[in-house]
């Protein structure tokens, strides 16, 4: 029996069911940034709650799958809403003030955004800064940074996500 909350069980099944949950994950996305996410998700769920997974109820490897399953289809679905949102926002604006020229104010105003936002950016850890370059201006994904800078996928994700939290409160402290 595997005791999720000793840290080397947890270890030892991470390796051995990560793969196949990315596996389960994937075959319902069609996209590995996505299922890599899922199964980031999955396993940072049950480090933090080691006692979600009851071994009376079936094997760790079945739980693994249907979490990785049903996160997949949960993952899909609120993509496919996002998506089906863009498109309605989309087809509702009307041709006339897609093709109008915005007023002077709204240049002053989106360069304005843009300097504060590069500015929050810039004093992030160097990592930080670094991590969510290569995602948002270099289009990479955490997986493609963490071979790039060679560092765990689960770190390449954090420093892209605390970066962008440090990010925002700054742009809220300046505001």
């Amino acid at each position: 029996m595997t005791d999720l909350s000793d840290p080397r069980q947890f270890e030892a099944a991470y390796q051995r069911l990560a793969p196949r949950a990315f596996v389960v994950a994937l075959s319902v996305l069609k996209d590995p940034a996505a299922a890599e996410d899922v199964v980031q998700d999955l396993f940072l769920g049950l480090w933090r709650n080691p006692r979600s997974y009851d071994p009376s109820r079936g094997s760790l490897e079945t739980y693994i799958g249907v979490l990785a399953r049903s996160r997949a289809i949960d993952r899909g679905r609120s993509r496919g809403a996002r998506e089906a949102a863009r498109m309605r926002l989309a087809s509702q604006v009307r041709p006339a003030e897609a093709d109008r020229e915005p007023p002077a104010e709204h240049a002053a105003i989106e360069r304005e955004q843009r300097r504060r936002l590069l500015s929050a950016v810039d004093n992030l850890p160097e990592s930080q800064r670094e991590a969510i370059l290569l995602s948002y201006v270099g289009g990479l994904s955490a997986s493609e940074i963490a071979r790039r800078r060679a560092v765990p996928l689960g770190t390449a994700k954090s420093r892209i996500r605390i970066g962008l939290a440090r990010a925002r409160e700054r742009l809220g402290e300046v505001a």
